[in-house]
Parts: C-alpha cells; sequence; structure tokens
C-alpha cells in the first residue's frame, strides 16, 4: 500500500505535487531550521482515492494518521486528547498549485469541554482558552457540519452588542463563556467531542472543499487543469496562538512589495488575533512598519528569516506567520502574486543582486506580465469603492482599458476624433473598410465575433484595446444607440471597455497608463541574449512600423498590401482595374495608382532603415474592394426614379461585375496568386512601386533589405509564373533584383515544398489560412458557432486559430520545413500568422528550427521572451524551470486587493513545462 501520510522528517519539500505548495514550504521551513510548529502532510493521492472511494477515507488512512501524530505529540511534549496537557492542532488544505480562499481551513480541532479545562491550565489564561473555543466550533459548525456560517455570525454580534463592545478583543472571559454556551446550543449532539472523530471530520471536509461550487470554479476560470493540481493536500499543524494576549499577534508579509517591486518588507500585522482575523477584516491591522518601532527585536527576526527564505527560494515570498507571547512562528510561504511590474522589477532585481542567475530570472518573466505593462487597466479600487458593475461582457480579444464616446461607423470615429474627442467604435461586426475608425478610435466594442474576428486581430496588430461577442448587446443603427438589459446607450454616451476581462461598464472608469519601467527593457535585453529565434512584425503602416521598431522587432516578416487600396482616393481608381475588360485597361488605372503605392512604401522603408521588409503581394478577393449588391441595387432604384440614365447605365454595369465576381467561398477562390496569374497587372505595377522605392531610397544613403512574397501560392508553377510575367520585367529594366519568397498557407504547398523551394528564396508560413484549410473552417464563422461547445465537450483542447495545432497544421509546417530546406539549403523560412505572437506556438517554431517569427507589433516583446523561454525549455542549463499561473484574483482582501499575479511551480522536467494560462 502506498503511503499517504508523510511526517516532516520523511517529506521532500521539491516534491509540490503530492504534498501541495502549503506542505512543501513548511518542510522546507522546517529543513532550513526556521521556527515552524511541527506537522504532518496527508498526501494529494489521499484526495484522490477519497473521490474514488465515493468520498470516503481510504482504508488505512486513520490509522497512518494516528502513527504520525505520535510524532508530533513527540515534538510538542503534549498529547492530542489529553484534558490536562491537549495538543490542539490546524487541519488546512493546500493544493499544489495556490488557490487563495478556494478550499477550508479548521484551527484549534482537538477542543471538548475536558481539553479546554486542560488549555485554561495549561496557559493559565481563561480568556484565551474560550476565544479558542468559540472559534473551533464556529469553524467546526459551519466547515464540517454544513451549518450557515451566518447563525454564528449573529450570535456573536448579538453578544457583542449586548456587551457594548466594538471589538472581539473587548468580550470577557465569561463573555466568551456565553459565546461558547449559544454556539453549542446550535450545533447540539452534531458536535463530537472525541477529538479523533473531530480531526476524521475535518480531513474529509477539507478533501471535499477540492470539488466545492467556489473551488471548480475558480479552478476553471484559471485553467488549473489536473496535469497541474488533482487534489488537495491536509496539512495537520501543532497550533500555535497569536490570540494569548498583546505580546501575541498574527501577521501576512511579502519579502518585496508585490505592488511596485520595492525591496522592502510589505505586510500587516494585528496583535492578539489568530488565523483569519488579519484577513478578515475583524479589525484594522497595523503595517508591518509599526511592529519594526514597537518591537525591533521581532520584526528583525521576521526579516532576517524572510530574507532567508527569498535567497533559499530565489522568488519573493508570501509568508504568513504567527508570535506567540514574543515568539515567532512561520505557518506558511510561497512565492508571491505580484503584479506585472513588480514581477519584471523584482526579477531584473534579482539578478543583479545576483540572487538569480540571467536564465532563472528569464524563466520567472511570463509573456503576460509583458502584456500587462503594455496596455493601461481599469482601476480596480475605484470600482469596488463605487460598487460599479459592468452593463455587458463579451470577448477580451485584445488588451487595454479604453473610454470614449460611443460612435456607430468609422467616418464618424475618423470625424469624431478630429475634433478632439475620444470614442469607442461599436459595430455588430467590423470589416476591412473600417480600419481607418479603429485607428480613430480608442478601442473597438462588437455585438458579434470571435477572438479571431476582424475586429480582435486588428485590434491586437494596432495595439487598440477590443470585447467582442457581447451578444447581449442589441445595436439599431438607425436609432443610433445600442441596447442591453433595459439599457440604452446612444451615440456620444461614454463608456468604458476592459480588454483584459472582455466588461463593458456605462460611463469614465479611470486608468493607470502604462510607463514602461527600465527593467522592462532589460529583461527583453536578456531574452535577445538567449534566444535563437529571429522575432519581426506584422506591419502595414509606418506608424505600426515605428512601434514595432521600438519594441525591438528586427525587420518586418509581413507588409501587408491591401490597406494601400483602401483611402477613398484610392479605390475608384482600383475599381476601374477591377471593371477593366483588357489587359491594357488594367495596365493604365493600375499604374495611376504606382506613385501612391510608392509614397507609402518610401516611408516604412524609410521606417525599417537597416532591417528586412517583407512585402505581401496582393491577397484579398477582388470583391472586397466593390460595393456590395444590396447597396448597388438601392442606388440603383435611386436612380430610376431620378430617371438619371447615365448614372444608371454606370451602376447596372458595375452591378454585373459584382455578380461575376461573386463567390461560393472566396477566401478559397480568386484571390492572392490566382489574381497575380489571372492579372498580372496588378502585381506588375506593385512590385514598379516597390521598386522605386527603394532605388530612391538608395540614392539617398539608406541601407535597405527588402522582399517581396507572393500568396496563396499551391504550385510552383504559380511563383514561376507571376515571376516571369510580372516580377522579372520590372527588375529587369531597373537593373535591380530582391528576394522573393511566398507564403505557405496552403495544404498542397506544405506537400510540394521540395519543388516551391526550387523557385522561392524564402517561406512565410501564413497559419491563419493554413489551419482555415487544415481543418476546413471557416475563421470567420466557427467561433460563434461552435468553438465554444468544441472547447466546453473537449473536442478540442484549445483554439486552434490562437495556439497552433502541432499535431496536424504543425506536422504539416515540419513536413515542409524538411523538404524545403532539403531542396534549398538556404531557404529563410518564417511565420506571419496570428500564431507568430503565440508563446506556445513560438515554442513549437523554435522547435522545428524556423527562422523567425513575426507577430503584430504590441506582441514583439512577448515573442521576444518567448522565443527566449523555447530556448531554455530546449536545456541550456536551466534544471528546474520555473512556470508561472496567471491566477488573476485578490491576494489578499486587505493587504493588496488590486492586485493579481501568479503561482510559481517547479518542473523537473523541462519537456513536460506546458503554457503561461
Amino acid at each position: 500500500m502506498r503511503k499517504l501520510v508523510y511526517t516532516y522528517d520523511e517529506s521532500d519539500p521539491e516534491d509540490v505535487k503530492l504534498l501541495g505548495g502549503k506542505g512543501a514550504g513548511l518542510v522546507l521551513m522546517y529543513k532550513q531550521g526556521l521556527p515552524v510548529p511541527p506537522g504532518i502532510t496527508i498526501t494529494t493521492e489521499a484526495c484522490k482515492l477519497f473521490y474514488s472511494n465515493g468520498e470516503r477515507l481510504p482504508d488505512g488512512l486513520m490509522d497512518e494518521v494516528r502513527e504520525a501524530m505520535r510524532w508530533l505529540e513527540e515534538r510538542t511534549g503534549r498529547k492530542f486528547g489529553d484534558p490536562r496537557n491537549p495538543l490542539l492542532v490546524s487541519v488546512r488544505s493546500g493544493a499544489p498549485v495556490s488557490m487563495p480562499g478556494m478550499m477550508d481551513t479548521v484551527l484549534n480541532l482537538g477542543l471538548n469541554d475536558d481539553t479546554l479545562r486542560g488549555l485554561i491550565e495549561l496557559t493559565g489564561n481563561e480568556r484565551f482558552a474560550y476565544d479558542a473555543y468559540r472559534r473551533f466550533l464556529q469553524m467546526f459548525g459551519s466547515i464540517v457540519l454544513g451549518i450557515d456560517k451566518k447563525v454564528f455570525d449573529d450570535i456573536f454580534e448579538e453578544i457583542k452588542r449586548e456587551r457594548g463592545a466594538k471589538y472581539d478583543s473587548e468580550l470577557s472571559a465569561d463573555d466568551l463563556k456565553e459565546v461558547v454556551r449559544r454556539f453549542k446550543e446550535v450545533l447540539g449532539d452534531k458536535f463530537p467531542q472525541d477529538p479523533w472523530k473531530q480531526l476524521e471530520l475535518a480531513i474529509m471536509a477539507v478533501f471535499r472543499s477540492w470539488n466545492s461550487p467556489r473551488a471548480v470554479f475558480y479552478r476553471k476560470a484559471n485553467n488549473i487543469t489536473p496535469d497541474v493540481a488533482d487534489g488537495t493536500a491536509v496539512n495537520i499543524v501543532a497550533m500555535v496562538f497569536g490570540n494569548m494576549g498583546f505580546d501575541s499577534g498574527t501577521g501576512v508579509l511579502f519579502t518585496r512589495d508585490p505592488a511596485t517591486g520595492e525591496n522592502v518588507l510589505y505586510g500587516e500585522f494585528l496583535p492578539n488575533a489568530q488565523g483569519e482575523d488579519v484577513v478578515a477584516g475583524i479589525r484594522t491591522p497595523k503595517s508591518i512598519e509599526e511592529l519594526k518601532n514597537e518591537r525591533p527585536d521581532l520584526y528583525k527576526q521576521i526579516y532576517d528569516m524572510a530574507k532567508k527564505l527569498e535567497r533559499v527560494k530565489k522568488e519573493v515570498q508570501d509568508i504568513e506567520f504567527t508570535i506567540e507571547r514574543g515568539k515567532v512562528f512561520l505557518l506558511q510561504t510561497r512565492n508571491a502574486k505580484m503584479t506585472p511590474l513588480a514581477r519584471v522589477k523584482t526579477v531584473v532585481d534579482m539578478y543583479e543582486e545576483g540572487l538569480v542567475t540571467k536564465e532563472e530570472a528569464l524563466a520567472r518573466v511570463k509573456p503576460e506580465h509583458i502584456i500587462g505593462l503594455l496596455y493601461p487597466r481599469l482601476d480596480e479600487s475605484y470600482l469596488k469603492k463605487h460598487g460599479i458593475s459592468p452593463i455587458a461582457e463579451g470577448l477580451n480579444a485584445s488588451p487595454g482599458a479604453a473610454t470614449g464616446r460611443v460612435v456607430f461607423d468609422a467616418d464618424t470615429a475618423v470625424e469624431w476624433r478630429n475634433r478632439g474627442e475620444r470614442v469607442i467604435l461599436v459595430r455588430e461586426e467590423t470589416r476591412p473598410d473600417d480600419v481607418h475608425g479603429f485607428y480613430a478610435s480608442e478601442g473597438i466594442l462588437t455585438s458579434r465575433g470571435g477572438m479571431t474576428s476582424h475586429a480582435s486581430v486588428v485590434a491586437r496588430a494596432i495595439g487598440k484595446p477590443a470585447v467582442v461577442g457581447v451578444e447581449k448587446i442589441k445595436i439599431d443603427y438607425d436609432k443610433r444607440e445600442f441596447r442591453v438589459d433595459g439599457i440604452t446607450v446612444r451615440e456620444g454616451d461614454v463608456i468604458t471597455i476592459d480588454g483584459f476581462t472582455g466588461k463593458v461598464y456605462l460611463g469614465e472608469i479611470p486608468t493607470a497608463k502604462a510607463e514602461l519601467p527600465r527593467e522592462f527593457f532589460e529583461i527583453l535585453r536578456m531574452a535577445d541574449e538567449v534566444r535563437s529565434l529571429g522575432v519581426r512584425a506584422n506591419a502595414d503602416t509606418p506608424e505600426d512600423a515605428e512601434i514595432a521598431r521600438r519594441f525591438g522587432a528586427e525587420g518586418i516578416g509581413l507588409l501587408r498590401t491591401e490597406r494601400m487600396f483602401r483611402r477613398p482616393e484610392r479605390l475608384s481608381i482600383f475599381q476601374q482595374v477591377i471593371m477593366a475588360r483588357d489587359s491594357e485597361e488594367r495596365r493604365e488605372a493600375m499604374n495611376k495608382l504606382v506613385p501612391f503605392l510608392r509614397n507609402d512604401f518610401l516611408e516604412i522603408f524609410r521606417v525599417m532603415e537597416g532591417l528586412k521588409v517583407t512585402v505581401r503581394l496582393f491577397d484579398p478577393p477582388l470583391h472586397e474592394f466593390l460595393p456590395s449588391s444590396d447597396e448597388l441595387l438601392e442606388k440603383l432604384c435611386e436612380a430610376r426614379m431620378r430617371g438619371d440614365s447615365d448614372e444608371v447605365s454606370k451602376l447596372e454595369s458595375l452591378l454585373r461585375r459584382v455578380r461575376e465576381l461573386r463567390e461560393a467561398n472566396p477566401m478559397m477562390g480568386h484571390r492572392g496568386v490566382r489574381v497575380g496569374v489571372t492579372y498580372p497587372e496588378i502585381y506588375e505595377a506593385q512590385v514598379r512601386a516597390i521598386v522605386e522605392a527603394y532605388l530612391q531610397l538608395r540614392k539617398e544613403g539608406k541601407d535597405l533589405q527588402v522582399q517581396i512574397m507572393i500568396p496563396q501560392v499551391a504550385d510552383y508553377r504559380e511563383i514561376k509564373y507571376v515571376k516571369e510575367k510580372a516580377i522579372e520585367p520590372v527588375f529587369k529594366e531597373y537593373g535591380v533584383r530582391m528576394p522573393v519568397g511566398t507564403m505557405i498557407e496552403v495544404v498542397r504547398a506544405c506537400i510540394t515544398a521540395d519543388k516551391i523551394a526550387k523557385e522561392a528564396d524564402f517561406f512565410s508560413f501564413g497559419t491563419n489560412d493554413l489551419t482555415q484549410g487544415v481543418f476546413t473552417f471557416s475563421r470567420d464563422d466557427v467561433e460563434n458557432k461552435f468553438m465554444h461547445d468544441y472547447l466546453e465537450k473537449g473536442i478540442l483542447d484549445f483554439d486552434v486559430f490562437q495556439s497552433l495545432d502541432t499535431e496536424g497544421v504543425g506536422e504539416l509546417m515540419r513536413i515542409a520545413v524538411e523538404k524545403g530546406r532539403a531542396a534549398n539549403p538556404n531557404l529563410e523560412i518564417g511565420i506571419c500568422g496570428e500564431h507568430g505572437g503565440d508563446p506556445k506556438s513560438i515554442e513549437f517554431c523554435h522547435r522545428i528550427k524556423l527562422d523567425y517569427v513575426s507577430a503584430s507589433a504590441f506582441r514583439v516583446p512577448v515573442a521576444r521572451l518567448a522565443a527566449a523561454h523555447a530556448a531554455l525549455r530546449e536545456g541550456s542549463g536551466v534544471p528546474n524551470l520555473l512556470i508561472f499561473y496567471n491566477q488573476a484574483s485578490p491576494l489578499r482582501n486587505l493587504i493588496v486587493s488590486s492586485c493579481f499575479g501568479f503561482r510559481a511551480i517547479s518542473c523537473v522536467n523541462p519537456n513536460s513545462i506546458s503554457s503561461p494560462m
């Protein structure tokens, strides 16, 4: 039979999965010689057996507990259940990953009418003994027996009112005797006087709390999966008492400030208190600095022990302590949850202090920390203080907080922005034509769409907060308003959106603006020294390029050119290209666009001097640049009613062309290279504009590295044809040569990559379309239709448009890399889809030896860090790579309620580490 109960002497503090975080921390402190009350741990294995056994304790468990309790009795010199010299214990949960407040604790267990008298004789403090007893009765009654806690609270508050006491500490021993009497009336014969029965029931209660609704919800919300934590341990620890008078107390501290990262002890202390009093808000605690002034000797002891733990764990520590009659005991240590600012600062400080290596420092900073520093956040304390609740909630598509006046179309957004208004663009869903509204807006809100919808992708790319898929919002464009749950929000009304949580608020909510500290740039510099994977940016505008360069991008991996055709003065010309009936007419119209395109390229190339820029030739279906059939029909009817024959003829011609271009599945139809094959004049003009911009800047002495990328290639003959008809003639005319490559985004291209590689200087995986093709999922529809069901039912483990499907899409990528490099050893290979900014996907790209990833400008810092993590995980001398699980929840109600942070666990096998949550 496996061993289910361990004493501190028998335990391995590294075995967090078995002992739970709390148990492992206690054992660590014990083995470091720190003052820890002795205890034993029932393992997480016992919890799993408890559930597999129909919520009954495993056979033989209590025998093991009795045997281990003898060790505890020897260490304390007291005996469990002895009426003259009683040993009292706490029974506390402890999962492998911190789940603050989610599971149960029982203090002072072992008290009954007989041991109470023994406790009084032992301590000579009747008031303390009755205070301990009333606490135990209330905890046991509510946690173990399931009696509503409010029943006990009401009795206690009633007695306080009767006695005129404001605080618990003002009640006398006689007052507490009355509390105990009334509590016992509530409990009746349900309360067992046998301490061993108390212990057995308390162990079961702690196990049951693992599957309490709040704990289940917490694990689901924080993605704590069974491979991370599949049960709670139970810690049975000898009681030490902070409620024995004003020379006693209890407190919580951090070895550094968890909000700012400043290297000072931060925390609170409550005299004459026990257990949860500090976090329960019963009395206002004192700052740890006050303890320094009142009892400098105790403060020094605590400081020295805290810093020792920080050096041992190489992490900022969150420590619980109790002072019993002037003696300090440590009750818990765990890696502190901190704000992103504090996390990054403390990691860099510890590196500079020599506490951690560069590799350890990098492993402790996660992409979430970097993201958290880049974007403004809502002031959580303001929401709490004013009791503000959201009016709606959707998907947190792009991080950051934004406030502005509601507008319902992109043109209005631009108009209002130009007159100095901050605006939020609200749409049912967005289209490429709305992009100018994106740039004019503080943020974007849609009632439809998912995490990979147009609004989501563009918002992330340009660093705008976005909340999408808020289905409860009903938009009425005619009335210029939206309604939600009886609330009407009109154009011009102010709302605030939170791209971190997906919540929408009425009115203006204060935000904290992102100010990047020195440590942000230092950690990225360290990442650059470790990573081997290059990091470029997806950038379509000079503004995006400047941001990308500031964030350390090593070039542009994807410059989409379709944006260049959408400006009003160009769109009408491009519509002439689409309407043209022959090659000459098409070429003539396209040549009118060359000066516009050349100027666009000049601006971006100038920003990216010295770095590679990959320009993707025209990719989308042509019909996107024409009015819709419905819109044309409406205008046609109006023209006929006016009798405007010229306009009627023009609109009829345009309508015929729109219908000719209509496709059943345009994303798999006449787009990308297929447009280049059928209408090479479009690609020829684009290449001409690229080359002219390149040559002009070269004359100015600029160092440029430009390459041209052909999208949607499925067969090597496509790229060969386009090069011969549209690219090589321009190169020859101007006497230049640039690398020409292709996006690998078609399944056939992966399988025939060896043939394509002979015609291409580089590959860049377009994994958005490749994923769409592999799954035959419509990226635009899947989020709203069934992705949620697939994830909920476990058919998919994750959204394949957010993280790479390594088994399917990834296998095709691997084939393409192997075949492509076999045929062309000099082939450069990267990725420029949305996955290029996803940490899990970046790790896979590192494993299959891509040369670079390309991400949206605001994801470049994340990609730099994730690429370093990938290098570390491959095995560069970090035996215990730390992983942090995002658990965005209050750390302590009183201490840092507005903070959120990360829990760290050590993973012995770097290859088994999962991605950040």
